[in-house]
């Protein structure tokens, strides 16, 4: 893990830090998510891969946010310094574990939604490369109706507006400055 990504999680991961960057990518500047309603959730998961070999994947930051008893959502960061063509597919398989974890409990009957951000950081350019499934895929044969999309949440944070990182109330402020 490159020393830039361990910095960027250690402070995504203060519920301070998390909330604010919440409330301003998502709720422009509104305080909709609290910090004391942030609990973390597990960053693991694992799959099989060819059906024989087991391998972890891991989030780069993960909140459960929750009103009291209830939860509301679960919410992953992914940090990124270069745009990444294939990232769709990694946001859902992130996303698609945590799913699959609320299938497997038990009398469960209120399933919650999984959000993924991802958060570029890169300065030179744009992010470029794949927003959605469809755009990763190659889909033959007309197929391309009876295919789902995924689209994936990009905050280019080079390229945000002096309004919104004004509006960030923690440290995570600088890091958006810079």
């Amino acid at each position: 893990m490159a020393e830039k990504d361990k910095v960027q999680r250690t402070l995504e991961s203060y519920n301070d830090v998390f909330a604010d960057i919440m409330n301003v990518l998502l709720f422009n500047g509104k305080e909709v998510v609290k910090e004391d309603e942030l609990t973390d959730a597990q960053p693991f998961s694992y799959y099989k891969m060819d059906g024989k070999k087991i391998r972890g994947q891991e989030r780069d930051v993960a909140k459960f946010w929750k009103n009291g008893e209830i939860r509301l959502s679960l919410i992953g960061l992914e940090n990124q310094m270069k745009t990444d063509k294939a990232m769709p597919l990694r946001v859902i398989g992130y996303d698609g574990a945590a799913y699959r974890t609320q299938l497997n409990k038990k009398g469960k009957k209120h399933f919650y939604p999984v959000i993924s951000l991802v958060l570029y950081f890169g300065t030179k350019r744009h992010w470029t490369k794949n927003r959605s499934l469809k755009e990763v895929i190659d889909t033959p044969c007309n197929l391309d109706k009876f295919v789902s999309d995924y689209k994936i949440n990009v905050f280019e944070l080079a390229w945000i507006s002096d309004e919104q990182i004004q509006a960030f109330k923690s440290d995570f402020r600088e890091v958006a400055l810079i």
